[in-house]
């Protein structure tokens, strides 16, 4: 990856190349990303139409969820400009080379791996300034990059709206790719998840469905909830629209007070009512990523070992 301060475009380096070996760069990151993409059975882009409905807590537990049941899952962090990944799973990770030419990506447990832009920033709080065409690259540099090998899903962490990185990231991720949409109650919110909905109608993107985050505050004591917001908004939305509403997560203090651990929240509270909501939450996805039986000796197979190297030693 490059220097993410500078305005920099692949074809404007200063090593003299020019435009013809900026081009040839970037024909070869796209059949690299062809072939990567191919390995994984499942992109889930989980999108917002705002920032500050929780998406990437919800993205994290998510894949957490995901890879407990069983699920070879990846997580990629693309919101450049507030990557959070590498905060809400404790990962301190210096990026290394992996066993198919690329980068690998770092290991969260035996069948769960994340990749987040952070890793490639000089230090936590330096930020990223690109125009469009700079992080239409960086992205495309990315998804080519990471090898992550045989997955049954990608949880794509999108950066919030419907800008140049979404764009991106449907073109760059292809077939077998859904939208995964997060809402708040607040009326303000719905509205700009029903632009984001149309976002996905407009680009083809198949939506697998909205949820409600915040939905309600649990008390630490005894558990009752209470709607601090008005609730409902976006499961009423979404019946509206004709999409699925995959449940209201409530909010819960200790959702925050995980994050904070560098633990996903399904796995530090397994047993509370919001690992529960985000249980029914994937109980689609695990549905779309159950394993036919004869894709059954795949779990076995080294993320970093690309597809034609699976049977090899």
């Amino acid at each position: 990856m490059r220097d993410p301060h500078g305005e920099r475009a692949p074809s404007a380096g200063g090593d003299g190349r020019g435009c013809a070996a900026a081009d040839g760069d970037a024909r070869r990151q796209q059949e690299a990303l062809e072939v990567k993409m191919l390995l994984i059975r499942h992109k889930f882009l989980v999108l917002s139409g705002k920032g500050g409905v929780g998406k990437s807590t919800v993205a994290v537990n998510l894949a957490s969820a995901l890879a407990t049941a069983g699920r070879r899952v990846g997580l990629l962090d693309v919101d450049l400009h507030g990557p959070s990944v590498p905060g809400l799973l404790g990962l301190d990770y210096t990026p290394q080379p992996g066993r198919a030419g690329g980068i690998a990506p770092a290991q969260v447990t035996d069948n769960f791996w994340a990749m987040s832009i952070q890793f490639f920033l000089p230090a936590d709080d330096d930020a990223v300034i690109w125009r469009g065409p700079r992080k239409y690259s960086a992205i495309r540099e990315m998804l080519s990059a990471v090898d992550w090998g045989h997955l049954d899903c990608l949880v794509v962490d999108a950066p919030p709206g419907t800008g140049d990185e979404a764009l991106a990231l449907v073109e760059l991720l292809g077939s077998g790719t859904g939208a995964i949409v997060v809402s708040t109650p607040q009326r303000v919110a719905v509205s700009d998840v029903r632009k984001a909905l149309k976002f996905c109608a407009t680009l083809e993107l198949p939506v697998i469905g909205v949820i409600e985050n915040m939905s309600g505050f649990v008390c630490p004591h005894c558990g009752e909830t209470t709607d601090v917001f008005l609730s409902g908004g976006a499961e009423t939305m979404a019946a509206d629209v004709g999409v699925p509403f995959l449940g209201r997560i409530p909010m819960d203090p200790e959702v925050v007070q995980a994050g904070e651990r560098g633990v996903p929240h399904v796995v530090a509270c397994a047993g509370s009512p919001t690992a529960a909501a985000f249980a029914r939450a994937i109980e689609p996805l695990l549905q779309m990523t159950e394993r036919p039986v004869h894709h059954t000796h795949s779990v076995a197979v080294d993320p970093t070992v690309e597809a034609g190297d699976a049977g090899s030693g």
